[in-house]
């Protein structure tokens, strides 16, 4: 019988029809860009990343012919003598640059325009700049096409004045740019993950607009569920939250603003069977509606569209994944790019 999308392997790589198309690709973490890319038929050369785990989880799983590990800042200062001449004739630089200040989480614009030690590299960066930088890296390389990937808070409040500033500059350096807020539960993805992504195509090509219309039936937690996740201790606060749990409650906030009077924990979700898995972040905490316990390292690799057979050496798993594209996401962008723009089939 015919696995799932969601459920697949690094070695079904190697029976992925390949059209040549390259990318390179910026804040790769994991890699979740780069497995999409692949199971499109794209050629990866290569990645930039500042977090040496991350590098190393990397090359363990993609083996990447040009790999940068360093702050984007420093790859763009290379001389361009310096760099290898395939990365400049690329299809698509692909970049999700950083974007915890952006998040709706918080308070955010207090984080604008300063430095701060963020887990992303475990670097003292200023991340509001980071885009900057990654397309200062797209003007010196020139590929055909750009994609960017960043959270939904750009387009809210004060941020939308960033994305105004990102889209001057695409037009800048060449490039006609559109912007596209997705859903991934519409994707094949097992995850209601909206993101904004930003493509754009070098003003040179004849390229009419990018079409981007997903609507596939959703997947549903219960529809991917497996392996046993770890126990709620039953001393503890939140199993007695758990326990006053009711069908409609999202997370613990929905039960402590009932019973306490107070909205609290409303990063700790409950995920139910016949619901849609929220977004995976990497540092919230998913407890089974059902089940006072976790869910499992099987659900979060299933809920991101990581293979199988990913190996996470010494890493976090949903660190891993929560900081990732999921791969079924990136894969039906890429397959639209390559179907519409580069002439595929």
């Amino acid at each position: 019988m015919k696995r799932p999308a969601w459920d697949w392997r690094l070695t079904d790589l190697a029976d992925v029809p390949q059209h040549g198309r390259t990318v390179f690709s910026c804040f790769s973490c994991g890699g979740g860009s780069t497995m999409g890319y692949k199971l499109a038929g794209y050629t990866v050369l290569g990645n930039v990343e500042i977090d040496p785990q991350m590098m190393r989880i990397y090359q363990r799983n993609h083996s990447p012919r040009y790999p940068f590990l360093m702050p984007i800042q420093d790859f763009k200062s290379i001389p361009d003598a310096e760099l290898p001449l395939e990365l400049f004739n690329l299809d698509i630089l692909d970049g999700s640059p950083p974007c915890s200040v952006f998040s709706m989480a918080g308070q955010r614009e207090a984080k604008w325009g300063s430095e701060h030690h963020f887990r992303e590299g475990q670097a003292v960066q200023r991340l509001d700049d980071l885009f900057f930088d990654f397309l200062d890296v797209a003007a010196k390389l020139q590929p055909r096409v750009i994609v960017a990937e960043n959270v939904t808070g750009m387009i809210r409040g004060r941020a939308r004045g960033y994305v105004s500033l990102i889209l001057s500059r695409l037009k800048q350096i060449g490039y006609q740019p559109q912007l596209f807020h997705l859903n991934s539960a519409t994707m094949g993805v097992p995850q209601k993950r909206e993101r904004l992504f930003f493509i754009a195509a070098r003003s040179d090509q004849p390229f009419s607009p990018l079409r981007l219309n997903f609507d596939e039936p959703p997947l549903l937690y219960g529809d991917i569920r497996s392996g046993s996740g770890t126990p709620i201790k039953r001393d503890k606060v939140t199993y007695k939250r758990w326990l006053r749990r009711r069908p409609s409650d999202a997370d613990i906030g929905d039960i402590t603003k009932r019973i306490e009077g107070r909205q609290s924990s409303f990063n700790t979700r409950l995920l139910a069977n016949n619901k849609v898995a929220n977004t995976l972040l990497s540092s919230s905490v998913y407890l089974r509606h059902d089940e006072p316990c976790r869910i499992s390292n099987e659900d979060i690799v299933h809920i991101q569209t990581f293979p199988v057979d990913y190996d996470f050496m010494d890493a976090d798993v949903q660190y891993v994944c929560g900081m990732s594209v999921p791969p079924l996401m990136m894969y039906r962008i890429a397959e639209q790019i390559h179907l519409q723009w580069f002439g595929g089939k």
